[in-house]
């Protein structure tokens, strides 16, 4: 006798967990992007969205054409957004996983060099390396030590 498996249901396919991408635009050329993580089955315990991480301004500006190469390729497109709009994108979580990280690495940065260097060697991460270091981020007592090492271990040391 044969063992049957399961049929798996359209509820299984989606059990991972769910996150978008939200954008705002402000005045003039200033738009400011943000990673949510939503409730979905993989989460059940998430009764409403949290917040994983977002860039803004200049620090988004260096970074920007590479994002938003990224967002095309996934069919996001943002553009001609006018000021005062806002719009909302499902995303896959490997990209949610590298932009996250990347957007509350460089938040807090001002070396333009070291920022290039972060870019970089998060772009260069696996899925893996990319979700432990969001996860100590998010999930620590003190996330700025975690964002720090990190930070240390991209950049190259000044002699």
């Amino acid at each position: 006798m044969t063992k049957r498996r399961p049929k798996t249901t359209d509820s299984d396919k989606r059990a991972v967990p769910q996150y978008e991408l939200r954008a705002f635009q402000h005045k003039g050329s200033d738009t400011e992007l943000e990673i949510w993580k939503v409730p979905s089955p993989a989460s059940p315990n998430m009764k409403s969205a949290v917040r994983v991480a977002g860039l803004r301004g200049r620090n988004l500006g260096l970074v920007e054409h590479k994002v938003l190469r990224k967002l095309q390729q996934s069919k996001m497109d943002l553009g001609g957004m006018k000021t005062g709009d806002s719009r909302t994108f499902p995303m896959g979580e490997d990209m949610a996983l590298n932009l996250g990280l990347l957007f509350r690495v460089l938040a807090p940065m001002r070396d333009r060099d070291n920022m290039r260097a972060c870019t970089e060697g998060i772009e260069a991460m696996g899925r893996e390396e990319a979700a432990y270091w969001l996860g100590m981020a998010m999930h620590r007592k003190y996330p700025r030590r975690v964002l720090t090492a990190l930070r240390f271990l991209l950049t190259e040391p000044k002699r």
